[in-house]
């Protein structure tokens, strides 16, 4: 079974360039295109006059350039960042030095985990941005308010434990930074994401009444259920290819993923694992696999008996 989603799978802009997408909404594309970041990360600026910024993206000056020469008699007032990874928050230091704004965030990398005694979890994660650390700490369903624009902060742990999207309250429009993207769904690797949380923000996102999507990367998503759906399909699709792996005597991840990611190049095969990896613990939690191994991704994983 594939799963089909409908939405725009290309996006025309020139990095560096401000694109008004709303009346209250600007994005600037930063200029770091990989497989991971898609055309780039993609930074919002929020209002007019006292304006608020959203994930300043890489240590990138000439981005953080653009961001600046956009509000450019404008008052940045408050840097809002979704979690920290690396094409997400370091940008804030550099914005920082040529604005007074604040920084407003869930919290520093790992501290999701940390706050329900889990530990940080941060060794095995090249891309983190462990010098992050937030002047205000916000919580699920706080009010940020200003001059031209309001922003309600909604918690979305699974990505990242630090993960936090927030939704314009003038246009219901949610920024979804990396939990909800426009082009790919994205990649949980543990220890610090986690699966249940991931299918539990999911399940949240759908008890809401958002119009749009605006995520970091890729376009805009105008029909946020459907989308929505569609990823919690394709995570059921992906516990069901590793039922099958397991019936058919594949026990170990590294020999799951090429069966599992067919026509996914090789060199992607290392994040892939980490989101298997990502599953199965899920699975192991609720019982549906176990290993005689301690669970790791080299471990046999087997069906419970």
């Amino acid at each position: 079974m594939s799963v089909k989603i409908d939405y725009v799978r290309s996006l025309e802009f020139e990095y560096g360039i401000s694109d008004q997408v709303s009346p209250l909404i600007r994005r600037i594309v930063a200029k770091n295109p990989s497989p991971f970041t898609f055309q780039g990360t993609g930074t919002y600026i929020l209002g007019q006059g006292k304006v608020a910024v959203i994930d300043p993206g890489p240590a990138d000056s000439t981005h953080i350039e653009a961001i600046l020469a956009e509000t450019a008699g404008e008052e940045i007032t408050h840097i809002l960042v979704t979690h920290t990874h690396m094409d997400h928050s370091p940008g804030c230091k550099i914005l920082k030095e040529s604005c007074n704004a604040e920084t407003y965030a869930f919290g520093p990398h790992g501290s999701g985990r940390q706050a329900i005694g889990a530990g940080v979890g941060d060794s095995v994660e090249e891309g983190a941005d462990s010098d992050f650390l937030p002047n205000h700490e916000v919580v699920h369903g706080q009010i940020i308010e200003a001059d031209t624009w309001s922003v309600e902060c909604v918690y979305t742990p699974g990505h990242t434990s630090n993960h936090m999207c927030f939704q314009l309250r003038e246009e219901k429009a949610l920024f979804t930074g990396d939990h909800v993207m426009g082009w790919s769904t994205s990649i949980i690797s543990p220890p610090d994401g986690d699966m249940r949380s991931y299918l539990a923000s999911l399940q949240l996102l759908l008890e809401r009444d958002d119009k749009i999507y605006w995520p970091t990367h890729g376009p805009a998503i105008k029909n946020p259920k459907k989308h929505v759906e569609s990823f919690i399909a394709h995570r059921n699709e992906r516990q069901e290819q590793i039922i099958k792996c397991i019936k058919q005597g594949i026990h170990l991840i590294h020999d799951m993923v090429p069966v599992m990611y067919v026509g996914t190049p090789e060199f992607m095969y290392s994040a892939a694992a980490r989101s298997v990896f990502a599953a199965v613990v899920y699975m192991l939690e609720a019982d549906i696999l176990e290993t005689p191994d301690t669970v790791s991704l080299t471990a046999n994983y087997f069906m419970k008996s």
